[in-house]
């Protein structure tokens, strides 16, 4: 449980090389953009696949997890690019990072699963912490001349934490599969570049290596990661720990020179970080239990 936790918060931390990605990825258009990397992502998936020595599912992947993995890779981009076209991205990139309080509250209807004080509260930490760096302290608007705006990046919340809440439901369905979700994301967003966007290619090395890195991690690695820890790890802990992308991904743009440190910043770190660790609490604090006792038994 604890090992696939870890590896489900690696995608958190490389989704927090985003931002510094895109921003370094020049003018390419979000569909463009979002096609070029997801190619690559289908591709991390094959080298996952030829390296593991198994290049084919072993059954057939049931027809409602193709809509839920197509659905949610690229329904959430989908979404969250029409948001950013029709609301300030400050109040829209608030709202559609409501996914993580979503998977906490959520996994309480789970098979299984319980839902305490303590995720609650730590996810409403971080949720707080994750408000602080979205509007870099400068407060929040809430226009209804935005609300379709608003209303799309709610779906977007909605579409990503239902996409990781029911990948839990299909723990046998192998991690592999996720290449073919990114194929399909890369495959529509295509499209829809075609159908509503100027091409525009990235200029000089770069910018390519930029939408190469994205493609290999926080749009390619990421998701396989993500999909495992949400299938054999504490979902609970995975979706409060997630408010630590925005977190990270500012830091991350701090080191390369591209914001400046805040105190505002200091007081986002401190609320997300204990609301991670008192939605852990129970994972940090329990012991392994001793041969002898397992003997007693």
């Amino acid at each position: 449980m604890g090992r696939a936790t870890l590896i489900g918060f690696s995608a958190v931390v490389m989704w927090a090389l985003l931002a510094l990605l895109t921003d370094a990825s020049g003018a390419v258009p979000p569909f463009q953009l979002s096609a070029m990397t997801f190619a690559i992502g289908a591709a991390v998936g094959l080298a996952m696949r030829s390296a593991s020595g198994a290049p084919g599912e072993r059954t057939m992947t049931p027809p409602i997890v193709w809509v839920i993995g197509i659905g949610g890779l690229f329904g959430y981009h989908f979404f969250y690019f029409t948001a950013l076209r029709n609301a300030p991205a400050v109040e829209a990139s608030l709202i559609a990072y409501l996914w993580p309080l979503l998977i906490v509250l959520g996994s309480a209807l789970m098979p299984g699963e319980r839902l305490g004080w303590h995720h609650t509260a730590g996810a409403l930490m971080g949720l707080l912490g994750t408000a602080l760096i979205v509007s870099r302290g400068g407060g929040f608007e809430f226009d209804t001349r935005y609300a379709y705006g608003y209303a799309m990046a709610g779906v977007c919340a909605l579409l990503w934490s239902s996409y990781s809440l029911l990948s839990r439901r299909f723990p046998n369905v192998p991690t592999s599969v996720v290449t073919w979700f990114c194929a399909a994301t890369a495959a529509l967003s295509l499209l829809c570049h075609l159908a509503i966007e100027e091409t525009v290619w990235p200029r000089g090395a770069g910018q390519w290596l930029a939408v190469a890195g994205l493609g290999l991690m926080p749009v390619g690695a990421a998701f396989y990661a993500w999909d495992h820890g949400v299938k054999r790890g504490n979902i609970q802990v995975l979706g409060a720990a997630s408010y630590a992308a925005p977190l990270l991904s500012t830091l991350v743009l701090i080191g390369f020179g591209f914001a400046e440190p805040t105190l505002t910043i200091l007081g986002a770190c401190l609320l997300i970080t204990a609301g991670a660790a008192l939605a852990a609490k129970n994972m940090i604090l329990s012991r392994p239990k001793s041969a002898e006792a397992v003997a007693g038994k």
